[in-house]
């Protein structure tokens, strides 16, 4: 179970980046839907543990070094290259939001210029990524134990502050309407759920693969998953609470950890810019094993290539990115979801099958 929790941990901590843990997203995707956006946390969590189980159980079963072996099991010959394309892009484009990430968190919390928290993120992520794949996860996983205690302790804060009446909240509801991300509550929650998996599939099945027990593999997909929907859920109350203070700035948990205290509201800073690291560091490592095999000697270079291209691409502006960049990776997560899904029921009629003639 300390692997499967070790899994569980860098699993979050891999989907865990500068949108999430800065509220942005879960505002975009969630709040600004009101209470249909609680029930799509709880939706949001039931596919992400199915999801994350489904893909650390297959790493583990291939042994997968790339996501490329794993994603041709999945969607088969044809189909496969499209959706192989698709997340190897996507991972370049996560990696440049979250780059992004860091300069914002530098200029709302510190007043420091946003291209200084751009170049300070690139310059930690690619010496990160030097490092071996085991390691890799270890720093990964190492601050979402944190990130869940402060993220209760904000929901507690803004639960106890509470003072907006329901039509309170359905005009700040209406308000923030512009911040959606979708056209329907559900949609959005099964977007979110989508661009994520399209972008941490790569570094999930490379994650089941350093495991040879499936169901070790597979509970650390299902932990991972959990832990994930209740920090949606946990952040998606805190900011419904609040919804008046945050609607319109590009950092929320940020707002409401200074409202507790200038003093948290900087150790947040610092639990944002260890969780932008996190998905960076499984960003660049996922997009590079894909491009170049981790045991070359071309692996090292290429790293710093690719990463530095990322860092100039980080500068159109961290909400835009976040509001254009993850929709379009949703809508084309949803062929890695189906096929997912698919192959789960195929294996299933395959193993009753097996058992009756056994």
């Amino acid at each position: 179970m300390r692997k499967s929790f070790q899994i569980g941990g860098a699993f979050i901590g891999v989907i865990v980046g500068a949108g999430f843990a800065s509220g942005q997203e879960v505002l975009q995707f969630f709040t600004s839907f009101g209470i249909y956006g609680i029930i799509g946390s709880f939706i949001a969590m039931a596919l992400f543990a199915f999801l994350g189980m489904n893909l650390t159980q297959l790493g583990s079963r291939l042994q997968t070094k790339s996501h490329q072996h794993a994603i041709r099991h999945i969607c088969g010959k044809y189909l496969s290259p499209v959706v192989d394309v698709a997340i190897t892009f996507f991972l370049f484009g996560v990696m440049v939001v979250m780059f992004s990430g860091s300069g914002a968190i530098f200029e709302q919390q510190f007043g420091i210029p946003g291209s200084v928290g751009n170049i300070l993120m690139a310059v930690l992520v690619i010496a990160s990524v030097m490092l071996n794949v085991q390691k890799v996860i270890s720093l990964i996983g190492a601050f979402t134990p944190v990130l869940l205690v402060v993220v209760i302790i904000i929901n507690a804060y803004s639960l106890f502050n509470f003072e907006m009446s329901a039509a309170e909240i359905d005009a700040a509801t209406a308000a923030a309407a512009n911040s959606q991300a979708a056209p329907h509550w559900l949609l959005g929650a099964i977007l979110y759920v989508s661009y994520n998996l399209a972008a941490g599939a790569a570094m999930m099945t490379v994650m089941g693969g350093t495991v040879k027990d499936e169901k070790v593999a597979a509970w650390g997909g299902i932990i991972g998953g959990l832990g994930l929907g209740l920090l949606i859920l946990l952040i998606n109350v805190s900011m419904l609470t609040q919804l008046k203070k945050i609607a319109a700035v590009p950092m929320p948990m940020l707002v409401l950890t200074n409202h507790i205290s200038p003093l948290i509201g900087a150790f947040m800073s610092i639990i944002l810019l260890g969780m932008i690291y996190n998905t960076a560091v499984g960003m660049l490592y996922a997009f590079t094993a894909r491009i170049v095999k981790s045991e070359s000697p071309k692996f090292k270079v290429s790293v710093i290539g690719f990463g530095t291209a990322a860092f100039a691409s980080s500068f159109f502006g961290f909400v835009t990115l976040v509001g254009t960049v993850y929709p379009v990776m949703g809508y084309l997560g949803f062929t890695l979801i189906a096929a997912i899904v698919i192959a789960w029921f195929r294996r299933r009629k395959g193993q009753v099958a097996k058992e009756a003639f056994s």
